[in-house]
Parts: C-alpha cells; sequence; structure tokens
C-alpha cells in the first residue's frame, strides 16, 4: 500500500438498538451484539497518518503492518498492560470495529465494556470515555475474571468457591469466585506481551539476532511451553543479525524457549499460588475439589495446565475456546442484564 493510500472505512450494516459486550484486550479486541453473538474479532491495532494522525487501518490489517510500515504511517497498539495507552489511537480503534458491527447511531444502545480488576480510576475514566465518544448511552464496567468465569460455564452463584486465571496480553487475573461475587483475586501485568518480551530479550542475548514483536509471537505460537514436553519441537526464525546487520535465520527448540520464559510464567504461577494463600480453609478445599480454570489467550501456551498442576496440587484445566471466554460471559450480561446486574460496575450515562 502506497503511503497516501488509505483503506476504505467499513460500509455500515444496517443499524439496530441493540447493546453491545466489548472485550478491549491488549492483543484483540472482541465485540458480541446482542441476539447475534460474537461478532468481531480483531487484533487491537490501529494504523495512523505520521502526518496528520487519520486511520489508514484497523484490525488485521493494521497488525499485517507492524514492523513494516513506511515512514508516513504509523502501526501502533493502543492498549498496553491491559489498559488505553494511547486515547486517541485507542478512540478511532473503537470506532472503526462498532461501525463495522453496525452500532446504532440513533437509538444509541448500552455497553459492557471488560475491565483488568487492578485498574486505577483514571484508567477506568478512559475507557468509559472512549465508549461514550463512539456513541453508548450508557456504560458498564465489569472485572475480566469475573466475566471469564462466566464465559466458562463456572457456576459463579453457587456457595462453593470456582477459581479463575485469565491471561490475556497485557494483563493476568487471578480470581476465586463464589455467591456472586468475588472473595479473593489479585492481578499482574505480567501475562502474553510479557512472554514475548522474553523471547526477544533471550534471542538476543544469547544469538545476537533482533526479533520483531510478529516473530517473538510466532515463536511463542509454535514452539513455547511451560512444563517439559513428552516431545520436544523446534521453529525456525528470522532476524537481523546484531553482528553483521544483515539478515539471519536461526532454529530454536521448545527447550530453550522455556527456559527464556521460565521468568514472566513463574511470575504467573506464583501469583495463582499467593492467591490460594488468601483463600478462607472452606473456599481453598472447593478449589481443591473443583480445580482451577484458564482462560485468555495465555492458556493455550503448552503445558501451563500441567505445570499449575505439578507445583500446586490441584486439579487444572483449560475453558473451551479460552480466547473468547471474556466476551462469551460479557455477551451473557447484555444478553440478560437483569439476572446478571450484580456483576456490573455501573459507569456514566450520556
Amino acid at each position: 500500500m502506497g503511503t497516501g493510500a488509505r483503506e476504505a472505512r467499513p460500509r455500515a450494516r444496517p443499524r439496530f438498538s441493540r447493546d453491545l459486550a466489548i472485550d478491549l484486550g491488549t492483543a484483540n479486541t472482541l465485540i458480541h451484539h446482542q441476539g447475534r453473538g460474537v461478532v468481531l474479532d480483531e487484533p487491537s491495532v490501529v494504523a495512523v497518518s505520521a502526518e496528520t494522525g487519520e486511520l489508514v487501518a484497523a484490525g488485521t490489517r493494521a497488525k499485517e503492518m507492524l514492523g513494516r510500515t513506511p515512514g508516513a504511517v504509523r502501526a501502533v497498539r493502543p492498549l498496553r498492560a491491559g489498559v488505553i495507552s494511547e486515547p486517541d489511537a485507542a478512540e478511532q480503534m473503537l470506532r472503526w470495529f462498532t461501525d463495522r458491527v453496525g452500532m446504532s447511531s440513533v437509538f444509541r444502545p448500552r455497553v459492557v465494556v471488560c475491565i483488568p480488576s487492578d485498574i486505577t480510576g483514571v484508567e477506568r475514566r478512559a475507557v468509559e470515555e472512549a465508549a461514550l465518544r463512539v456513541g453508548a448511552r450508557r456504560v458498564y464496567l465489569v472485572e475480566e475474571p469475573m466475566v471469564a468465569a462466566i464465559g466458562a460455564g463456572l457456576p459463579v452463584t453457587d456457595t462453593e468457591a470456582s477459581m479463575v486465571v485469565d491471561i490475556g496480553g497485557g494483563s493476568t487475573d487471578v480470581a476465586v469466585i463464589a455467591l456472586g461475587g468475588i472473595v479473593a483475586s489479585r492481578s499482574t501485568r505480567t501475562a502474553g506481551d510479557a512472554v514475548d518480551d522474553a523471547i526477544v530479550d533471550h534471542v538476543r542475548r544469547n544469538l545476537s539476532l533482533l526479533l520483531g514483536e510478529r516473530s517473538a509471537e510466532h515463536i511463542k505460537i509454535e514452539v513455547g511451553s511451560a512444563f517439559p514436553l513428552a516431545r520436544e519441537v523446534s521453529t525456525r526464525v528470522r532476524g537481523r543479525d546484531l553482528v553483521t546487520g544483515l539478515p539471519k535465520t536461526v532454529d530454536v527448540g521448545s527447550a530453550e524457549i522455556r527456559r527464556a520464559i521460565a521468568g514472566p510464567v513463574g511470575e504467573i504461577v506464583q501469583l495463582v499460588r499467593d492467591v490460594l494463600d488468601r483463600c478462607p480453609p472452606e473456599l481453598a478445599g472447593d478449589v481443591l475439589e473443583r480445580g482451577v480454570t484458564l482462560t485468555g489467550g495465555g492458556a493455550l501456551l503448552r503445558g501451563l495446565d500441567a505445570r499449575l498442576r505439578h507445583e500446586l496440587g490441584v486439579p487444572v484445566r483449560v475453558a473451551e475456546a479460552p480466547l473468547r471466554a471474556v466476551v462469551r460471559g460479557a455477551g451473557r450480561c447484555v444478553d440478560d442484564f437483569a439476572a446478571l446486574q450484580p456483576v456490573l460496575v455501573d459507569g456514566h450515562r450520556f
């Protein structure tokens, strides 16, 4: 695409007065449209003109530009560590996505937005204001571990406790839930992005190879693991040799990458351990019986369930379609506000 090219704005679909649930994640944004289910699943990336700040592309098309843009175009991820880091770009991205799903501009909908459990007041207001500016009539915020548990099918209203570990791109949330509320929880900004950064750092220090963001993610998906595999695997990756400055190809194996990501994986395991330690004995007993449920993209890291099972001595399972657990749970909020009103944190009315 030339430097002056613009990707045409998406053609709006017929407008309906239906509420939306938005999982505004560091890595991906997913939108549930009331009565229609999940209607959008795109990378949380935008490409903007470096000169004017105008939107060039968003989602998958913008992600393809990461590390490849000419000087006139800047590809950015407007969320970092689970929160909005570039408000203007986040608003442009959100407007693009809501236009694609046919958000009503006349009968403005209620919007449920998922947030990390440790978000600050300033960060929360940034999310609310972005949703209001793109056309929401009213914004509700809900904590990600609660809706992740709902989306994973856990009985959150039972007297017996359930434990969920939601590992996204920018944050990891661990919560013990009973009687429709969070009994104990902890959050950390160590998650999928931290794993990617650990891979980049390891390859740079040990192989003198400079990798881009997409290459690190490729290595994580292809050979990343948190626990020894029955059959170790390897992959080939290309980068820039720090000694010669020329392109170079190297092979990396799962055992080597497991050592590279030991730091962030260990932090996640310790976070789960800390929450278990803070649980009342009765609820800890429930978790021992019911186990731990993993959601989010980080749940797909090979051997993470086995690592937690080995270190904590509790049953661990990966939720079905873990990448969509949060938006499924938030979608239930908009499909049945009355039943799930207690888990919502009321935001601002426009």
